[in-house]
């Protein structure tokens, strides 16, 4: 009997022990989370995209952090260097072209806040030539004479330009024969841009130019054959800070946020 009483004893010990060391460590679990959600939550909007618009986007968010104390970091590139953090703390997407963040809401189902969508500001598609513009390219007509070498990028946001614009004027098959080169993103063909002196023109955003002006001068093209594309941006899902993301898109759309989208090669 003595024994069985100690037996219990012991077992009831083992018991109230482990049942110790469970609520603690789901107390500490607890407190984890707890301060984990303090950090993503911690005031700061997060905003995310391609690099096309990142300055503008960057000027204007100084310009708004200034004026509200509302910090804004905004951090844009290629999406494969951006999506697994705008997975985990993003409040704000947006996108260099209308497509560019549909596909975006394909690729990540429920990501954004469809509701939120809104358009900024138009941007036009030109030429950019080499400084001195050595080649003597006023045109489109000019991107189709033989010797110019022309760099292409087959997406962010610039998947099919070209293509538009040569349609409406008879020339696809005379600037597809002079496409050099096609890569995916602005990046790479900044990076080739600099790099290979070789290359005489590239049909992408008149923006471009003003990131660029050290090593690009700016073709226009008439305005009746100007193609513009759109600039998207929406509130994610996940957010932490919808109301101070939402003031932040609202002074977007202001005519103080319009003026740096112009300074920036928007219309």
């Amino acid at each position: 009997m003595k024994k069985i009483l100690i037996l219990g004893a012991f077992f009831l010990l083992l018991l109230t022990a482990a049942g110790i060391s469970v609520y603690a460590k789901m107390d500490h679990s607890s407190e984890a989370h707890k301060q984990s959600k303090s950090t993503e939550n911690d005031g700061v909007i997060r905003v995310y995209g391609p690099g096309g618009p990142l300055g503008p986007m960057k000027e204007a968010a100084e310009k708004f952090t200034a004026e509200t104390g509302i910090k804004v970091v905004v951090m844009a590139g290629p999406e494969s260097n951006w999506i697994d953090s705008a997975k985990q703390d993003a409040d704000i997407i947006f996108g260099g072209s209308e497509y560019m963040l549909r596909s975006f809401m394909l690729s990540y189902p429920g990501m954004i806040n469809e509701n939120s969508l809104k358009e900024l500001y138009p941007r036009a598609a030109g030429i950019l030539v080499r400084k001195g513009n050595p080649k003597k390219i006023h045109s489109l007509d000019d991107l189709t004479k033989s010797g110019v070498k022309i760099i292409d990028v087959n997406g962010a946001g610039q998947l099919g330009l070209w293509e538009d614009l040569a349609g409406r004027k008879g020339q696809i098959e005379g600037i597809s024969q002079n496409i050099d080169i096609s890569v995916k993103s602005s990046a790479e063909a900044i990076e080739l841009w600099k790099s290979n002196s070789k290359l005489d023109a590239w049909i992408t955003y008149e923006s471009w130019h003003y990131r660029l002006k050290d090593v690009t001068e700016l073709v226009e093209l008439p305005e009746a054959e100007k193609l513009y594309r759109g600039t998207p941006i929406a509130l994610t899902t996940i957010t932490d800070s919808k109301k101070d993301s939402q003031r932040f898109v609202d002074y977007l759309k202001t005519e103080s946020s319009h003026e740096v989208f112009q300074r920036w090669g928007w219309k």
